[in-house]
């Protein structure tokens, strides 16, 4: 079986070689990069499973290589960061990260970290047998993991998809805010409502709801979030 391929990006000589060893001590395969610019160029010639990705770096910050991997790729991402505000986990995310470490960080938490982005990777695709969900003019078919609206493709992150396929597989049942944290980013997360709620916004927008007058996904003041009950119809 081919090993998990992880892409360390890090402008610290240090981090890269600590983050390496334990990593390939736990029978991953890796590959460096000492800044964005490196990091965008290997991400497309190699194609790693996992990145795990500095923000402050020279020639291109992490937020940039976040953007440009999030054009194309749904390559799961775990950033590194020396700043551990709400507000700065909110942007990562919001640019299209899949979770936040903050520096320093230990082995164990890198570890639990990484493995529990690939556990969710992997059961994103345990949906693939799944129906699609359908309601209105929004379908998501969960086995080509795609979301369309009004027939055309709706480009997710994949955090946005994996909170959008949670709440329409649940469709007519309320999610709570915990629920739905645990789910997407971890149980780390639970109490986390603002970030919730940012990208909660950021997932309307894209198909094209509204807080105050939802189509797809109704707010329940308090509690979480329940997806209008659709149509369940098998993709052929």
């Amino acid at each position: 079986m081919r090993k998990t391929r992880v892409l360390i990006v890090d402008d610290e000589p240090a981090i890269r070689k600590f983050v390496r060893a334990n990593l390939e001590a736990r029978d991953f395969e890796t590959l460096l990069a000492a800044d964005g610019a490196e990091a965008v160029t290997a991400i497309e010639k190699e194609l790693p499973d996992l990145v795990i990705l500095d923000i402050v770096m020279p020639h291109m910050d992490g937020f940039e290589v976040c953007r440009r991997v999030r054009e194309w790729s749904q390559i799961p991402i775990v950033v590194l960061s020396a700043r551990d505000g709400e507000m700065d986990k909110v942007k990562c995310l919001e640019m299209g990260a899949d979770d936040y470490i903050t520096k320093p960080f230990g082995v164990d938490e890198l570890m639990a970290r990484v493995k529990a982005v690939i556990r969710r990777v992997q059961a994103a695709k345990h949906t693939s047998g799944a129906p699609a969900y359908s309601c209105e003019d929004l379908t998501v078919d969960f086995g080509k993991r795609l979301v369309l609206l009004k027939g055309d493709i709706v480009n997710l992150t994949a955090t946005e998809y994996r909170m959008l396929s949670y709440l329409a597989l649940n469709a007519g049942r309320v999610i709570t805010a915990d629920q739905l944290l645990d789910h997407v980013w971890g149980e780390e997360y639970e109490g986390s409502d603002h970030l919730l709620q940012v990208n909660i916004g950021r997932l309307r927008q894209k198909i094209g709801d509204s807080a105050r007058e939802p189509r797809f996904i109704q707010t329940k003041a308090g509690i979480g979030y329940m997806m209008t009950r659709g149509e369940v119809a098998a993709v052929r």
